[in-house]
């Protein structure tokens, strides 16, 4: 413990050390900073899901995957593949290992890390520098293309915050007069466009270092970057683009969606803020779907519940708003971010951690290999389940959800203390106040549940520091208690503060009520929430393993279709929100387990009723046309109970009902 103790006292320092440095830089301070990586270890279920990832794909994806991440890398040296898939692994496998203290995965990462910190050339340059002919499964030119720069980049960047090598400094502030040098006659489209579309992550990077070395040219560097970036900020006060079919890619929007939030550090106007505010509530009345994603399939592509999300979408888009949070502390994105990881991410990658799903479908019946009405098809295997099956770039790329989101749990604070802005089973170790060393962990069933209890260890006879804790939205009022008496009451969309004498054994309590809801999305079709989950009408499954012959190199020796076994196509009775109590009982199975994110798991289970409706029927091996909520006339049979689980323990589901009415 001592020894970890030690490297998080230094993460710290480092940070510290670098936070002093801005106030002669004119980067505005965050209200929060992320912690060391280390600082923060998982607990309960988030652990298990880390765990399953370690013994899952991303802990051997070396040897399921080895055309692209075996020894002919490009970012080891080799003749293979270039470009962005070998670092969107590492992007994900080295926190993972270092949030799991694991050598055998820190092991696995050390040769792309020092290939890279090697590859440095004189003139600040670093990475693929040569290009190659064709081959099959394999991207091998655009060597040079700032993009996978970008995602390299992001894992020095984290493996400085878990070791504090200085050659990451040294390579960052090299590389970045490099690109100030260059950028002006080889801008970010120079060899692809999607440069351009995520110099965000580029811009985060040479602010996150400004923070550190207080180097005056990285602020011109900045605006550089900035200019040349797509302008998100005017797209979305200014434009229609997100009411238009086809206007953005679908990942370019997730990973951008930060880039005005990441300009505001140095320009702190308010349209910045602004404009990411108006880009979320489009995607939500344009593109949004129950499961907190938006339909792009690969292209924005509306909000019909059989349109895809991509998996890579649902990643990005966390890491977007984790990356937010810590410069504003919004809640309304702290609650955006655990929509999308309590929903999307659990059921677009299986269970054990070996198959994926490139396009997830919020109605979702029937996973074949077939064309669908999708913006890009991949052989028609986009929905089905398997290691490479509609595009591998999501196979590279879905290894960052979970521990990022670990990592982004709890943070440092501008007044000496610690924050809680997002909740699951944890425990922190850090420094608070005048650097006195303090230990929460943090138990909890959430989001299955509503209680959060929070335990403090110092060996410090008393301590004064504030906690923040964030209230949700959709929270009518949280009820907080300390050393089992009460403390006070807060109504949601509220970061609250308890600031106070603090001892060791001191416990926090936090509930937060979670009562029913339900939203409106697509042909005013219906969806039932409970906190931050979104429930959905689990099917029965058959489950055919398909060996591909066909096209084996593109998307895999192997992968799963699975087809329905019982009726999907139920409406819900319409009811006001006053009476959703009356029509649907909450059943809470026991003890959430380590393994909740499955149908047989499941912690929560609701009751109603519902009516099926004949019309509605299978048209492309999807739910045909959704019937428009209250349609005059529609036939439908009697009253049969349904039971709904959490949407992300289903595979095959319905999630946006039509509603019929109530007698």
């Amino acid at each position: 413990m001592k020894k970890t103790l030690a490297v998080i006292l230094c993460g710290w320092t480092l940070f510290a050390s670098g936070q002093s440095n801005q106030l002669a830089a004119s980067l505005r301070p965050n209200p929060y900073q992320e912690l060391p990586l280390g600082a923060i270890r998982p607990e309960g279920w988030l652990r298990e899901r880390l765990i399953r990832q370690k013994e899952g794909a991303t802990g051997k994806l070396d040897v399921l995957y080895p055309s692209v991440m075996g020894p002919r890398n490009g970012w080891l040296g080799g003749d293979g593949d270039q470009w962005e898939r070998g670092p969107y692994w590492v992007d994900g496998l080295l926190p993972l290992a270092y949030l799991l203290n694991d050598a055998e995965l820190i092991a696995k990462t050390k040769p792309w890390v020092e290939w890279a910190l090697n590859s440095q050339q004189p003139d600040g340059y670093f990475g693929p520098s040569h290009d190659y002919g064709p081959e099959a499964g394999l991207q091998r030119d655009n060597s040079r293309d700032w993009w996978p720069k970008m995602v390299t980049l992001k894992i020095l960047k984290q493996y400085y915050s878990a070791t504090g090598d200085q050659r990451v400094i040294r390579l960052m502030t090299n590389y970045f007069k490099y690109q100030l040098k260059e950028l002006p006659k080889t801008p970010l489209d120079h060899w692809t466009f999607w440069a351009r579309y995520r110099g965000g992550d580029n811009l985060m990077l040479v602010y996150w270092l400004h923070r550190i070395t207080g180097d005056a040219f990285l602020l011109q560097l900045g605006d550089l970057i900035h200019k040349q970036t797509f302008d998100y900020t005017n797209a979305f006060l200014q434009t229609d683009m997100l009411t238009q079919p086809g206007s953005i890619h679908c990942v370019n929007l997730a990973q951008g969606l930060k880039t005005p939030v990441i300009q505001y550090q140095h320009h702190p106007k308010a349209e910045y803020i602004q404009a990411v505010d108006r880009g979320l509530a489009d995607i939500r009345k344009y593109n949004g779907m129950a499961h907190g994603l938006y339909g792009g399939d690969e292209a924005l592509h509306g909000n019909n519940p059989t349109q895809g999300s991509e998996l890579c979408s649902a990643v990005e888009m966390m890491f977007s708003l984790e990356s937010m949070l810590e410069i504003t502390g919004k809640v309304a994105w702290a609650d955006q971010l655990e929509k999308i990881a309590f929903n999307a991410l659990p059921t677009q990658i299986s269970d054990d951690f070996m198959s994926r799903q490139y396009f997830q479908q919020a109605n979702q019946v029937m996973l074949t290999r077939h064309t669908r009405n999708f913006d890009v098809n991949h052989g028609g295997t986009d929905v089905c389940f398997g290691l490479l099956t509609g595009y591998p770039c999501c196979t590279s790329n879905m290894h960052q959800g979970w521990p990022k989101f670990t990592q982004n749990l709890w943070y440092k604070t501008s007044d000496q203390g610690l924050a809680a802005l997002v909740y699951a089973p944890s425990e922190v170790k850090t420094v608070v106040g005048k650097n006195v060393p303090v230990t929460f962990k943090e138990e909890t069933g959430y989001p299955f549940e509503e209680t959060i209890r929070f335990t403090l260890t110092t060996e410090a006879r008393s301590v004064t520091f504030p906690l923040h804790l964030r209230i949700p939205e959709w929270c009518p009022k949280a009820i907080l208690t300390i050393n089992g008496k009460p403390y006070k009451e807060v109504v949601g969309n509220a970061v609250t503060v308890i600031n106070r004498t603090w001892k060791s054994g001191d416990v926090v309590e936090v509930q937060l009520p979670m009562p029913l809801r339900q939203s409106s999305w697509y042909e005013n079709s219906h969806s039932i929430e409970r906190g931050p989950l979104t429930y959905a009408l689990p099917l029965g499954e058959t489950v055919k393993k398909v060996t591909n012959t066909k096209d084996p190199i593109d998307y895999g020796d192997s992968y799963e279709e699975v087809r329905p076994t019982t009726p999907w196509n139920y409406s819900l009775i319409v009811s006001s929100d006053a009476k959703l109590a009356e029509r649907y009982t909450v059943e809470k199975t026991g003890k959430v387990s380590n393994s909740p994110w499955t149908t047989e798991n499941a912690p929560i289970r609701i009751r109603t009723k519902g009516r099926r409706i004949p019309s509605w029927g299978l048209y492309n091996d999807m739910t045909g046309p959704i019937p428009y909520s209250v349609t005059y006339n529609l036939e439908y049979g009697p009253e049969e109970e349904i039971i709904l689980i959490p949407y992300g323990c289903t595979r095959l589901r319905i999630a946006q009902f039509p509603v019929t009415g109530g007698r």
